[in-house]
């Protein structure tokens, strides 16, 4: 009998490969950073090549290492950096461009457009999200408008446009799909039909036979190739990373809540089959979707979206030199016992949710002589926080229904007093699990439910266990005072790249 799931999981910033047992447990992890390109301001590319090849080399070194062979996996479930958009050669297999990272702006002008011409509205209605130049149709929009003959090869049938998922899943098995929570996050996809849309694709532009077909996210879906891992593993698991993230943490009921602290930051609240509206410019988006008894059932959820979060503190180490290795930066940041007034507003690439402003870049707001490396790292690990509060502010005054806990994981999640200020800054727990590696857990959770390996989506909160739970410690008094000049220096951030009369 076969004793893992492998987990695919492909982040902006490396690759990993994560076995899980049948307790949910990692058996074995490995990990690969590859190289990020800013060839212009505002701009975040890939070559996916790297993407793949990291991808592959980290889950074959895994299996290695470990002494696992192809018998020993049930399945593969892939889980993946969302909005990053691919376009390949459908016979040869190689991207005709830098794959765009969702933190690219360079779309923003076509929002824009769009929004004076009253598009919005359209896209709202039926993809749940804002227009905005994060998500992956503008930058399609982009490579067939700006990459020579890539619209006509396009019209021809031979290319193929994918998220990373897709573009793995190609890679593995030659085929071409994507999953509807991938799609959801495509300004091409409509939610509430769960089919690619035919005015949305004349909106943008773009040629419907580049798309990938839709399949669920718990199912098989491909074969990878036998060369890969010595046999024909099923890919049965696709989701993008926060929705898998979500299912890691067993958000199985209505109301329940996560946040991820990753490159970016993503919080996102379970709402059943019901797609609710937000009037606090939230997503409304596909959380994963599920063959029952030849139907299919789609969950779906509002989030938040945070575009700088440990990327702040990958900028502190690689941008500024103040300290060596990320996780040096809790030990630095303690050394000052507040923030001595400093706050730093990460707009690296934009503010995402509730601002949607492409135009924000980052600052950094009362320095003095006595200000300190200390209290820079202490900023910069608060500002997470304090985008963390914005978004619950916006999901509470969507939702009817009062946030009890906040389950947390991600990388930052780790760290004992970025969780004890965020408590701090929501005035609920903050509850971390055991296993904090959720996204990839996520993923491994929908291949093996899909292959019987996990019997139940019950047997799934059950192997949920708590590691720490961080309660609120500072009065509302306090919570309001911090909050108060958060807001006030991201308004000094907002629209910086816009021409002010």
């Amino acid at each position: 009998m076969s004793r893992f799931i492998l987990a695919l999981d492909q982040g902006t910033t490396s690759s990993r490969a994560i076995l899980f047992d049948r307790n949910g447990r990692i058996a074995g992890i490995e990990q690969k950073e590859f190289p990020q390109h800013y060839p212009q301001s505002g701009w975040v590319e890939h070559d996916a090549n790297d993407i793949w090849q990291s991808q592959l080399e980290v889950a074959q070194t895994l299996l290695r290492k470990q002494s696992i062979t192809a018998g020993d996996i049930a399945a593969v479930g892939i889980t993946n950096q969302r909005e990053t958009t691919v376009v390949w050669d459908r016979k040869t297999g190689e991207p005709i461009c830098p794959a765009i990272v969702w933190q690219d702006r360079r779309t923003a002008a076509l929002c824009d457009r769009l929004r004076a011409e009253g598009k919005e509205d359209i896209f709202r209605r039926k993809t749940g999200l804002v227009l905005d130049a994060y998500f992956s149709g503008t930058k399609l929009n982009w490579i067939l408008t700006n990459i020579p003959d890539a619209r006509t090869r396009a019209e021809r049938g031979e290319l193929a446009f994918g998220t990373v998922d897709s573009w793995l899943i190609f890679k593995l098995s030659g085929a071409h799909v994507t999953d509807s929570s991938n799609a959801s996050r495509s300004l091409l996809f409509d939610i509430h039909a769960g089919t690619w849309d035919a005015e949305l694709l004349a909106l943008l532009d773009i040629p419907a036979a580049l798309l990938p077909e839709v399949v669920c996210s718990s199912g098989i879906a491909a074969q990878c190739d036998a060369g890969w891992f010595g046999a024909a593993l099923p890919i049965a698991g696709i989701a993008g990373d926060q929705q898998a993230a979500t299912f890691g943490q067993a958000c199985l009921q209505q109301g329940m809540v996560k946040n991820t602290y990753g490159t970016g930051c993503f919080m996102l609240m379970q709402t059943g089959e019901q797609a609710f509206v937000s009037d606090n410019k939230l997503l409304t988006t596909i959380g994963w979707s599920m063959q029952r008894q030849d139907e299919r059932h789609t969950c779906y959820m509002l989030e938040g979206s945070i575009f700088v979060a440990g990327a702040v503190v990958q900028w502190l180490r690689d941008g500024l030199g103040i300290i060596q290795h990320s996780n040096e930066i809790e030990a630095l940041a303690a050394q000052a016992k507040d923030n001595g007034g400093v706050y730093f507003v990460p707009a690296f690439t934009g503010l995402g949710t509730p601002y949607w402003d492409p135009y924000a870049r980052g600052s950094i707001h009362g320095l003095t002589r006595g200000a300190s490396k200390a209290h820079l790292a202490r900023a910069a690990l608060e500002s997470i926080a304090y985008q963390t509060a914005d978004v619950l502010s916006a999901m509470q005054k969507d939702a009817s229904i009062p946030l009890k806990e906040l389950r947390v994981d991600g990388g930052a999640s780790r760290n004992d007093l970025l969780m004890q200020f965020q408590a701090d800054m929501l005035g609920v727990p903050v509850v971390r699990p055991q296993v904090t590696e959720t996204t990839a857990l996520g993923a491994a959770y929908l291949a093996g439910l899909a292959v019987g390996f996990w019997e139940s989506e019950q047997e799934i909160v059950a192997l949920w266990q708590t590691d720490r739970r961080f309660e609120p410690g500072r009065s509302d008094e306090q919570r309001k005072e911090l909050l108060t000049k958060w807001h006030k220096a991201v308004s000094r951030s907002q629209r910086w790249l816009i021409d002010e009369d």
